[in-house]
């Protein structure tokens, strides 16, 4: 069984660190064998609006896209997603953002460069990118409400912590949130 601690928390929420709550758990009969990050460390990454595509002026695969990132200002990010679209709102990695590296705890800077004679100011980005999965087809696509400028992790909740327990009946686990409940309610 999964279950994120964000959501637990809104059932119930003792005044416990992540470690001590895995630790509350598994004393209590649900051993929380892992608790780990939902996402890598990163930062620095927003929501982008992607307003304009145009191909790139010396590259057939790349594309030169304005992107309103909530800076005041429409960047230029030069792109090879071959899903980007005019409209379309995506992760945006901003000069100086850190990413999720090659090799743990060696995260990669985003910097301004020149692709082929074309500055980009910013970089657009796959869930790959991210950490959050393998896929690399395209841009990770954000639902066309997410706020502009906000950042990334707040709006896909990745701040969280997944809890993997062994397989055990739900009806223990329900009495144990409602005694967790019951024990810390306001």
């Amino acid at each position: 069984m999964q279950f994120s601690e964000r959501w637990l928390r809104t059932l119930v929420d003792p005044p416990l660190d992540s470690e001590e709550l895995a630790r509350l758990l598994t004393m209590s009969g649900v051993e929380v064998e892992t608790c780990d990050p939902v996402a890598p460390p990163f930062s620095g990454v927003v929501v982008g609006h992607v307003l304009s595509v145009e191909k790139h002026p010396n590259a057939d695969r790349l594309t030169v896209c304005g992107v309103d990132a909530g800076t005041g200002e429409t960047l230029k990010v030069v792109c090879g997603a071959p899903n980007v679209a005019s409209g379309m709102r995506v992760p945006c990695a901003l000069i100086g953002a850190k990413l999720p590296g090659e090799s743990p705890g060696k995260p990669f800077e985003i910097r301004a460069t020149n692709m082929r004679g074309v500055e980009s100011r910013g970089m657009l980005c796959s869930a790959r990118e991210l950490g959050l999965s393998d896929d690399h087809s395209g841009l990770l696509a954000l639902p066309s409400d997410a706020p502009v400028g906000r950042d990334i992790r707040e709006v896909l909740a990745l701040d969280d912590r997944l809890s993997r327990s062994s397989s055990r009946p739900i009806v223990p686990i329900a009495c144990l949130f409602w005694a967790l409940r019951a024990r810390w309610r306001h």
